[in-house]
């Protein structure tokens, strides 16, 4: 065991602002809930409190194609209209709306989760967390999902730059299919997705007998399971086929997606799960002591969203936190019983025993498949950090530049911010 763990936490202030319409299930405020809980129980104090630069669009165009980041970056809600047949083609729409600074929410979420592996990389932190992060079904050319950009597969691709193997293990209710298939002909990747499959559940993906292609053939590990799975059923397995998988793999590095939207009583969920089953993975997952980068992803119940992500970011720092919620800005939300934990549910849990016992079984069946882990040549590591050029001198005199624009222009690596009510306050890391 590391003798304390350094943790580094990533959050704008901003990122919670954007609404994605009256009916849409999605609720970015949900991560200004998650870090005012955060703070209420002082987990501040345990850790880095970083805000994140904003993606550029030539970071963002590493996975994604250079025409569909650029088309993020035009559309707006004034002149959606008059891009009928692209917002087709990249498949925005009802459930990828396009709302007011969508582009700067994608620079945002995606510029955390580049970070966080930026300073896994360079040994500043030994676990890293973006809450806002785990955007799993964005496509390299289209939103899905309300994903628009695939802050995971970015933060991957930073990984392999020191890594030779890096894991992806997602906890999501819904299958993780962006990144599976941005990595399913590598063997440098191996993804392992838990999600709800069958019955038309989205994205109707992540059969068991999906298990990559080519060089990437059973580094894809899908673990697809029915409703009403409950917290020691998920957890048996989960560390059956996990500890397994980091014994033949051996990664380097571990992504953790950490949606909510597999607790019992998500809007959109089908199981059974209490934030202690949740949670009980995520501490599994630390307690292996490689580099972790752990993202957020679903969640549509806010205040159990909140609750479940707050809970972790104390598992994370070994933290216990009180169940009765400290005062904060967000307390009405959590009435009437104003505590931390929520229980299992009560669906029936339609996962047998033998169905289970037949998931692992293929999966150590098809681990046995690997000889041993791959091994990677040496080649010289690309620069971390990529910032277009500048010039002052074109900048238009008469245009105003908001105070968080220019902040965003020049980021200093050594720079966070104390995650209080104002967004614009920088102080240095002692």
């Amino acid at each position: 065991m590391r003798s304390k763990d350094k943790i580094a936490y990533f959050y704008d202030g901003d990122v919670g602002n954007v609404y994605f319409g009256p009916s849409h299930p999605m609720k970015p405020h949900r991560l200004c809930m998650t870090h005012h809980l955060v703070l209420s129980y002082e987990l501040h104090n345990k850790m880095e409190i970083y805000r994140p630069h904003k993606a550029y669009p030539v970071e963002l165009a590493q996975f994604h194609s250079a025409d569909y980041v650029e088309f993020l970056n035009r559309i707006t809600p004034d002149t959606q209209a008059l891009f009928a047949n692209e917002m087709v083609k990249y498949n925005l729409g009802e459930d990828c709306p396009v709302f007011e600074n969508l582009f700067e929410f994608c620079q945002i979420y995606a510029g955390g989760t580049i970070d966080a592996a930026r300073r896994l990389n360079n040994q500043l932190c030994d676990i890293a967390i973006n809450w806002a992060g785990g955007l799993h079904h964005a496509k390299k050319c289209e939103a899905s999902g309300f994903c628009y950009v695939n802050d995971l597969v970015l933060g991957i691709l930073e990984l392999l730059k020191h890594h030779a193997r890096v894991l992806y293990i997602d906890i999501d209710v819904h299958h993780g299919d962006g990144v599976e298939e941005a990595f399913y002909f590598t063997d440098r990747v191996m993804t392992v997705s838990f999600h709800k499959y069958g019955d038309m559940f989205f994205p109707g993906t992540g059969d068991l007998k999906d298990v990559g292609e080519r060089e990437g053939k059973f580094y894809a590990i899908n673990v697809p399971l029915k409703d009403g799975i409950d917290d020691n059923s998920f957890y048996r397995l989960f560390k059956m086929v996990i500890m397994k998988v980091v014994e033949t793999y051996q990664p380097g590095a571990i992504v953790l997606q950490c949606g909510a939207d597999s607790l019992a009583g998500d809007r959109l969920g089908c199981f059974n799960l209490s934030i202690d089953g949740h949670a009980a993975c995520v501490r599994l997952v630390k307690n292996l002591n490689l580099p972790l980068l752990v993202t957020g992803g679903g969640g549509y119940t806010k205040e159990n969203v909140a609750r479940c992500w707050t809970v972790e970011t104390g598992v994370l720092l070994d933290a216990e936190l009180p169940d009765e919620i400290p005062e904060n800005e967000y307390i009405k939300y959590f009435a009437p019983g104003y505590s931390l934990k929520i229980p299992s549910g009560p669906m029936e849990n339609l996962n047998s025993r033998s169905y289970l016992n037949s998931i692992r079984q293929q999966v150590h069946e098809n681990l046995r498949s690997i000889q041993h882990s791959p091994s990677v040549q040496l080649q010289e590591v690309p620069p971390d950090f990529y910032i277009p050029d500048f010039d002052e001198d074109e900048l238009n005199p008469d245009e105003r530049v908001d105070r968080h624009t220019k902040d965003k222009q020049i980021q200093r690596d050594d720079e966070y911010y104390a995650g209080d009510n104002d967004n614009d306050h920088i102080m240095d890391d002692a």
